[in-house]
């Protein structure tokens, strides 16, 4: 069996990734098991400098999944270079810094340090807030994708990669939107917007009233959002959003999905990606698949 994935680029192991966020930088998870196994780590947001992140409450659990605000507390691009790096790099997996600001021009400063760096591609939060667009969201729009995606172009010889927001109208749109920008790959789905109320307190359960839905529960969603952009576009696509299986795995990747990301499952069981890479084993020695690229958008519809 041959689960090696070439995604915009990169050549990954296996199709298993970690989402930013919810993995840190890796020190915790290599108690647990050795992170050269997977095929690529997806870092913490990381922004110029350092962020505090939201107040707390900052993250509360729902049904079949969680709902998070949390800020992108991250210690900065300096600190990141210095002191997590060279951890990381002590490890046979690719390296996929999450990238995140809140203008075009703080994007470009901070592409431009990360590629001078030893790392194996860029990945572009676009849910972050432009401030000099009145805090709308980067990619909530065709337009404002393209200038973003144009602008990192232009700064990066590495792979580059785009996560978008499913939080808009139109995700194919948004997603051609980043094509047309020049960048090498998408990543979705991100957080979708929503609420948790305490009814006794008569408030939200964390401090900025509405936060990011992630589990389980968007799965569905996420799946429907591959399929679509993958009807709008022909770079690859890695997806996530509720992965916490290899039969979950293999849904994204019929779906269009290149490679996956597991996010929140991190946090149910930190064993959660290695499960899903040998579950993705299992399902290609039982269904006779000897290359699992082979399965890529292969869904067939009713």
């Amino acid at each position: 069996m041959n689960t090696r994935i070439n995604f915009a680029g990169i050549e990954l192991k296996n199709p298993v990734t970690v989402a930013a966020g919810t993995f840190g930088y890796g020190r915790e998870f290599a108690n647990f098991f050795d992170l050269g196994k997977l095929g690529a780590i997806i870092t913490e947001g990381t922004s110029l400098k350092a962020k505090s992140g939201n107040k707390p409450p900052r993250v509360c659990e729902v049904s079949s999944g969680m709902l998070s605000s949390i800020g992108l507390q991250n210690p900065g691009i300096e600190y990141f270079a210095n002191n997590e790096l060279p951890f990381l790099r002590k490890y046979d997996t690719k390296i996929i810094v999450n990238a995140c600001a809140n203008s075009v021009e703080e994007f470009v400063e901070l592409c431009k340090i990360l590629n001078d760096l030893d790392i194996d591609g860029i990945e572009i939060n676009s849910a972050c807030p432009n401030v000099e667009d009145n805090n709308k969201v980067f990619g909530s729009t065709y337009e404002s994708i393209k200038m973003l995606t144009k602008a990192v172009r232009k700064e990066i010889d590495k792979p580059l990669i785009i996560k978008l927001t499913p939080n808009v109208e139109n995700i194919g749109k948004i997603a051609k939107g980043v094509e047309d920008g020049g960048a090498d790959a998408i990543s979705l789905i991100g957080t979708i917007s929503a609420m948790k109320i305490d009814i006794y307190k008569r408030k939200p359960m964390i401090s900025t009233n509405i936060g990011g839905l992630s589990g389980p529960a968007i799965k569905p969603i996420a799946l429907r959002m591959i399929y679509e952009v993958n009807q709008n576009i022909k770079i690859p696509i890695m997806g996530l959003g509720g992965i916490v299986s290899g039969e979950d795995a293999i849904e994204f990747m019929l779906a269009g999905a290149t490679a996956i990301s597991i996010g929140s499952g991190n946090l149910i069981d930190p064993y959660t990606s290695i499960k899903t890479i040998e579950g993705i084993e299992e399902y290609m020695r039982k269904s006779n698949i000897k290359n699992i690229s082979d399965i890529v958008g292969k869904l067939e519809l009713n």
